[in-house]
């Protein structure tokens, strides 16, 4: 792996799980000292979390971890909505019918709730449903959007992490959308889709608003 790629990889990784909070600085030098890398990959690496809106510049030589609320998340699920409810219709119509009705088996098999571990495994099922949602879709133009916005999703996602409840319905909506894609029925798969979204985004909303109503800023999580 290329020194550039690993930086992003592992920045990518403190961002998303909290370690680099919003409003973080990313120093370039700090920074590639602690990854044992020169400066060059590293600051080609933070031009890219630039450009994935990861980062921003708060001043000419100062890059900090962007903002990330409840106004986000739902510029966020409204993008993600066009994107994956056409990406399963695209899926149901292209997609290896034995490989998604692999995956349902899967997801109907699983129990995020049970414990820590488990959820880590769902998060990594859920990983390679997209994987196969974007290798049925074969539009790289498509399939890069959907990176990026899986990218900040990854921050919102830990909010529901410990909701039981949640990861439990979780389970039951993305075993619908597979079940779907590999019978081959895409109305069936986007409405799915549609469905699960609007209730993981009313999740995360819950999860973030405080006790009289209002939208705080999002504490981080892993995926």
């Amino acid at each position: 792996m290329r020194a550039s790629d690993r930086a992003y990889a592992t920045l990518l990784e403190d961002i998303q799980r909290g370690s680099l909070p919003p409003g973080a600085v990313v120093a370039e030098l700090e920074q590639a000292e602690r990854l044992g890398i020169s400066r060059t990959p590293m600051r080609e690496a933070i031009g890219r979390l630039l450009a994935d809106g990861l980062v921003r510049q708060q001043s000419p030589r100062v890059m900090v971890v962007a903002d990330f609320d409840a106004d986000d998340i739902r510029e966020l699920f409204e993008a993600r909505r066009a994107l994956e409810e056409r990406a399963a219709r695209i899926a149901a119509e292209r997609g290896e019918r034995a490989v998604f009705a692999a995956l349902a088996a899967d997801f109907a098999a699983a129990h995020p709730e049970s414990c820590e571990l488990a959820a880590d495994e769902y998060y990594a099922l859920i990983a390679r449903f997209d994987a196969a949602v974007d290798a049925a879709v074969g539009n790289r133009y498509l399939t890069g959007a959907l990176r990026t916005v899986r990218a900040h999703l990854a921050r919102a996602r830990g909010l529901a992490r410990d909701n039981h409840a949640r990861l439990r319905a979780s389970v039951a909506e993305h075993t619908l959308i597979a079940e779907a894609i590999a019978a081959g029925d895409p109305e069936l798969a986007a409405h799915a889709t549609h469905v699960h979204l609007h209730r993981a985004l009313a999740a995360i909303l819950t999860s973030i608003a405080d006790p009289a109503g209002s939208a705080t800023s999002i504490p981080e999580g892993p995926q």
